[in-house]
């Protein structure tokens, strides 16, 4: 490898081998490459892989208290039934809880009850339904203690984040002075509920060992941290653990750490000397996995006639457990969003005795859009300015809060394109004036934004004599097609059709790309490849005496000015090389986003307060969009969770006991196809150049933003009614909606 493969974000990023590509992938909407495997049932999750050796199964052994003590286990009974081989309670190595992206290690039980469902040991049995069983008889005995479950309750000892958070408060002029004196000014508090990771396939991993060597198959964002995070939970060598989750059925941040059933796995497989298979049960899922904080959201708004913003607050508190540091960043869209020269962003932290938050998609966004663009809708209504017209009049030139410039901003003409596409102005500006019989139809609007981001990342990429590609890297799929674009990518530079193309991930002895989360995936580990693919293409011309911008590769083909030669004439073996991206200057220099528009019709009941989402158009900014049948499947995923935000989704907590009662799919709502129409999705044209070498932006979030404020916006169109607690149930619409 050659240090041209090498690149670190300082500068902007010129004309690339990827812009001079000819190859026809990028850009084009090419069919999962896993597709058809996919379809027929044939690739492994982290249950479905087989390995040498009688699987043993594990159950983990949950607590049934709030707060607490353990002071001690009866284990005869279980440790007696049929099938069982292991009881363990008593291993210091006990993880209490998954770990999320910032931990080193899973936190270990200390006999201390921190939150219902805590971990206390598992059950290694010879099949599922056994250790199921065996678990569930053993007896835990308990000193229970009073316990902070009432996230209303407990607003009034929030604690400042302080100066090193990872969001820091800013605070600029004096936001309450401006509303007293604004010609209209607002001032509104929203409140959002918990929401709980629910990711189609279950936390789950398979482990065994061969001497001092762990093999794990598990479930698993980001491999790299999943090894680190093992190796130290159960004090090994790094050296000596290897990870592989090829294949990942859903994360959404929920699966970025570590699951305790890597761990249970492994201590099991250790004890009994055979492999272990251990899943999370979709019940365990609610109280072991990190839940996003329900939240609670003050807005300020004030404008002068002209309905130019003079001030914007976003001040938030929000809810961790004892210990954590993590807190959901309600204001990170917020900040570069809007102008308004007084400034008030700040977040407030409650500690409550419930399972930790962490990131859960598009943490910040997700739920401080939600609260954010339903104000921006009433600001514009008592302006008495249209709501898109609003926003284009709010549009700063720079970011206004820390003075730098935008990489590339194009909401207005998200904003306007969306409009048109969704035919706004035949929108009725007085709510409840359109009618369908028993239904009131309204229409809503919000921009959405998500920050960009970028991380280190290595991805090896080789060439083969006959012109075949293989790429490989640790990062993960976890159903957003990373397969397929980083085959784009490569295939593209280096003129081989996608069947050509071979791309091996999931695999921790893989070259370190980070992998799946906070939409910067397929920025890093694409850059990754990028690089390398450019260096071998350097390479190639070197050895035809020429300059690497005159190459072009195409079908297996060398291409420069009017010679056109077969690959193998100018390659006699394979040529390899590492690409290694790191975040520099970029980030601090320029304000980096993602940017887009949604526009809705609902219809309300007026007679049960059933609300339908009945149309949904979409325009998004995002940078160079590499494929974009993979990048409207990602972006549709986020409308619709935001769309279950906005109506249905909210874990319910009992404030007696500290459980979440509605622990399983049957009772936490969500979307189903029934509830979703069809959704129109455009992406604008844009290259960033500022971003990465691909001149990309982060989409896997961006969906989501925003989209729940556009329902609620368009419910009030329809009703009349604002509704500021989050989710939208038929009960906060019956009251108000109109009945002649």
């Amino acid at each position: 490898m050659s240090d041209d493969a090498e690149l670190k974000m300082d500068r902007p990023v010129g004309e690339t081998a990827l812009d001079r590509g000819v190859q026809g992938l990028v850009g084009e909407p090419v069919p999962r490459v896993e597709g058809r495997r996919k379809v027929a049932g044939d690739v492994p999750y982290a249950l479905d892989h087989r390995v040498d050796g009688q699987l043993a199964h594990g159950f983990a052994i949950c607590a049934s208290i709030g707060r607490g003590r353990v002071e001690g286990f009866d284990t005869e009974e279980a440790s007696a039934m049929p099938g069982v081989l292991a009881v363990i309670v008593d291993d210091p190595l006990i993880p209490r809880e998954t770990g999320g992206f910032s931990d080193k290690k899973l936190v270990r039980g200390t006999g201390q009850v921190e939150h219902w469902g805590q971990t206390l040991g598992v059950v290694i049995a010879e099949s599922f339904e056994q250790a199921r069983a065996a678990a569930n008889a053993v007896r835990v005995r308990y000193t229970s203690e009073e316990g902070r479950y009432d996230a209303s309750a407990s607003h009034g000892t929030a604690k400042p984040t302080g100066k090193d958070a990872m969001l820091p408060d800013l605070v600029m002029g004096d936001v309450d002075g401006a509303l007293k004196h604004a010609e209209h000014a607002l001032d509104r508090t929203y409140t959002t509920p918990t929401h709980i990771h629910a990711a189609m396939e279950p936390h789950a991993a398979i482990a065994w060992w061969e001497g001092d060597k762990l093999t794990v198959y598990n479930s698993s964002q980001i491999l790299s941290l999943a090894k680190s995070m093992l190796a130290a939970s159960l004090d090994i060598d790094e050296k000596n653990v290897h990870v592989m989750s090829p294949f990942v059925g859903g994360g959404f941040g929920g699966k970025g750490g570590l699951g305790v059933e890597s761990v249970f796995a492994a201590l099991g497989a250790r004890k009994i000397g055979r492999p272990v298979k251990m899943a999370i049960t979709r019940q365990q899922l609610f109280h072991l996995v990190y839940r996003r904080s329900e939240t609670s959201q003050r807005i300020r708004l004030a404008c002068g006639a002209d309905g130019k913003l003079t001030a914007f607050g976003h001040d938030s508190i929000v809810s961790q457990k004892p210990g954590r540091d993590f807190f959901e960043p309600c204001a990170f869209g917020s900040i570069a969003l809007y102008r308004g020269e007084n400034r008030s962003f700040t977040q407030r932290v409650m500690t409550l005795d419930l399972p930790e938050t962490g990131s859960v998609r598009a943490p910040g966004e997700a739920v401080g859009m939600l609260a954010v663009e339903c104000a921006m809708d009433e600001m514009a209504e008592m302006a008495g300015i249209d709501p898109v017209e609003f926003r284009k009049l709010n549009e700063p030139k720079e970011d206004p809060s820390r003075h730098r410039p935008f990489s590339e901003r194009h909401l207005v003409a998200c904003l306007d394109e969306g409009a048109r596409q969704f035919g706004w102005s035949r929108r009725s500006a007085s709510p409840g004036k359109k009618r369908e019989g028993d239904w009131l139809i309204g229409h809503g609007m919000a921009s959405c934004i998500r920050i960009n981001q970028l991380s280190e990342a290595r991805a090896r990429v080789r060439l083969a004599a006959n012109g075949d590609v293989t790429v490989e890297a640790d990062m993960t799929d976890i159903g957003t097609g990373s397969y397929t674009i980083l085959a784009q990518i490569a295939g593209e530079i280096l003129g081989a059709p996608i069947e050509r193309v071979s791309v091996r991930l999931g695999d921790s002895d893989f070259p370190k790309a980070f992998g799946s989360g906070g939409s910067m995936g397929a920025a890093s580990a694409g850059s990754a490849v990028e690089l390398a693919a450019e260096d071998i293409l350097k390479t190639i011309a070197m050895k035809l005496g020429i300059e690497a911008r005159e190459l072009k590769l195409k079908d297996g083909h060398a291409i420069a000015g009017e010679r056109r030669v077969p690959l193998s004439e100018c390659v006699d073996r394979s040529i390899e090389a590492i690409g290694h991206i790191e975040p520099g200057k970029m980030e601090d220099k320029f304000d980096q986003a993602s940017y887009g528009a949604h526009f809705v019709e609902v219809g309300v009941n007026r007679s049960s307060g059933e609300t339908r989402v009945r149309k949904v158009t979409s325009v998004f900014a995002a940078g160079r969009i590499l494929d974009p049948q993979t990048a409207r499947s990602q972006v549709i995923g986020g409308i619709i969770w935001g769309i279950g935000g906005a109506l249905t989704e909210g874990g319910e907590v009992d404030t007696r006991y500290g459980s979440i009662v509605n622990h399983d799919l049957a009772e936490y709502h969500v979307p189903v196809n029934a509830d979703i129409p069809p959704i129109d999705i455009t992406f604008l044209p844009e290259l960033d150049n500022k971003t990465n070498p691909l001149k990309i932006k982060g989409i896997g979030e961006l969906g989501i933003s925003g989209i729940g404020a556009a329902v609620n916006n368009a419910i009030y169109n329809a009703t009349g009614v604002r509704v500021y607690d989050f989710p939208v149930t038929l009960d906060k619409l019956l009251e108000g909606l109109p009945q002649e």
